[in-house]
């Protein structure tokens, strides 16, 4: 008795339902790359114990060759020069009143530097953060 089968069995594989997760993981990465937006600017933050909670939108940065740069929100950071600098802090201040500046100075920038920002933040009545990093564990 010759048994038939009815259906027969593919050997083959299909790639598509392959294809589709692929580009679903290329869209998602592509979305939360955008998301972050990274220093660009190799700054060295000294320690700190206690981070904030605050969400700051203004960027100011000085890396080490006393560079000085600064961004709002999520744009990218631009040099100012330090004249530039509190006209610039102006500006943010009246697209967004409520702002926070986080100041973010390389360990080896020298204090009066950054006691110029602050000055500059404290005649204007901004609200000023300082970055730092978390210790090492």
């Amino acid at each position: 008795m010759a048994l038939k089968r009815r259906t027969k069995i593919s050997p083959e594989f299909s790639m598509s339902s392959m294809t589709d997760i692929i580009f679903l993981l290329l869209i998602f990465f592509m979305i939360t790359s955008t998301m972050v937006s990274p220093n660009a600017i190799k700054v060295l933050l000294p320690q700190g114990k206690q981070q904030t909670s605050a969400k700051p939108l203004t960027r100011v940065i000085i890396d080490k060759e006393l560079n000085c740069y600064a961004a709002f929100g999520n744009q990218k950071e631009i040099p100012v020069t330090w004249d530039e600098l509190p006209s610039f802090l102006q500006d943010c201040a009246q697209k967004e009143p409520e702002m926070y500046i986080a100041l973010y100075a390389d360990e080896s920038v020298p204090y009066r530097e950054i006691v110029k920002v602050l000055n500059i933040a404290n005649e204007n009545q901004f609200k000023m953060v300082l970055a730092t990093r978390r210790p090492d564990k």
